[in-house]
């Protein structure tokens, strides 16, 4: 099973023109800015919307093909999709939500029922299955959306923002379970989502959308080493900045400001520093260190027993210390401080 789709549909203001290969086994996480066209993507793959031109082919079959006159209608597809508010019937149990689905595609009403009920079983849900989605807590209701589009055996499975609607004390054992399925899932799945731990967690690669283009593709440990983008760079939590080699170890950042590292080659480059490279001190650091500059706290953000420090400055950084360090620094918004990165620890590369 694969997936081959070159997508070139005009939605308002929004001209997206995107192409996905995809692998049979493969979870790819579609990811990006409000308004970038992950949504309008998934519509596509669905049939929910028509396209402009281009082609969508699913194991050899054309789905949809402007130029053959052909489409292939959202029901005659072999595709699951689970919305991110879930869209159960609220009239229906959990049991006849999932079998409405397989009654769809033909099934008689024994069999849909005896098939519904074993795919609530497997996500936990066989003690809910005669409760209506109104009294299901939303990692239930999830779970119900999740058995309905996978319960007529998919080759194509389309989750919007899987894990949004799921309260936080179920989030980390519904995306572990929902890991679990997309593992065992033999057909292509497709993963829309804001959230970068859920990206990490649930898909083999990410594709980035801007704008309705792909700037990017790869694993988050490839973004992060090698963002294309600032919206990237903060998907991944590193600094991006961009700049040009004045000389062989100088870096002249655009927006002011210089950087000095081992070797940075020639010409526009783009310059990633990862927060935890950037140590923070309320006077000068002693010795002779070239990356060091003043700044001013904007803002501190506890992560547990670490917070990211944002720093105002030329250039402006994201530092990650301990939240000991917050204390002992007396960090906070307006505070100044003095700024130093190693220069062995700036990574450089052709912008």
């Amino acid at each position: 099973m694969s997936l081959g789709a070159s997508v070139a549909v005009q939605r308002g203001t929004l001209a997206l023109d995107a192409s996905l290969d995809v692998r049979a086994g493969e979870a790819i996480a579609i990811v990006g800015p409000n308004g970038a066209g992950k949504s309008t993507l998934l519509g596509v793959l669905a049939g929910l919307l028509a396209l402009d031109s281009g082609r969508v082919v699913l194991d050899d079959v054309v789905l949809d093909d402007p130029v053959d006159d052909v489409f292939v209608a959202p029901e005659g597809r072999p595709v699951g999709m689970v919305f991110q508010d879930q869209r159960l019937f609220p009239h229906l149990s959990a049991l006849d939500n999932v079998a409405f689905g397989l009654r769809c595609r033909g099934q008689d009403a024994e069999t849909a029922r005896r098939r519904a009920r074993d795919w609530l079983a497997r996500l936990g849900l066989d003690g809910a299955a005669d409760a209506r989605p109104g009294a299901l807590s939303g990692g239930q209701a999830q779970r119900v959306a999740l058995a309905r589009a996978l319960a007529p055996d998919p080759r194509l499975l389309l989750l919007d923002e899987p894990l949004s609607a799921v309260d936080v004390s179920a989030r980390a054992a519904l995306r572990r379970e929902l890991r679990r399925h997309l593992e065992q899932f033999a057909g292509v799945a497709l993963v829309v989502t804001h959230d970068p731990l859920d990206a990490a967690a649930l898909a083999d690669r990410l594709v980035v959308l801007e704008a309705g283009r792909v700037v990017q593709t790869g694993a988050l440990v490839d973004l992060a080493a090698r963002p294309a983008s600032r919206w990237i760079a903060d998907l991944a939590g590193v600094n991006l900045l961009h700049g040009v080699v004045a000389d062989g170890s100088r870096i002249r950042l655009e927006g002011g400001g210089e950087l000095f590292v081992p070797e940075a080659g020639s010409g526009a480059v783009l310059v990633v520093i990862h927060p935890r490279a950037v140590t923070l001190h309320r006077t000068r650091p002693d010795g002779t260190p070239r990356n060091v500059w003043r700044g001013q706290v904007d803002g501190v953000d506890p992560e547990g027993s670490r917070a990211r420090v944002r720093v105002g400055g030329t250039p402006p950084l994201v530092a990650e210390v301990t939240a000991a360090a917050v204390a002992e620094l007396g960090l906070a918004p307006g505070v100044e401080v003095w700024v130093a990165v190693k220069a062995t620890e700036i990574a450089t590369y052709p912008g």
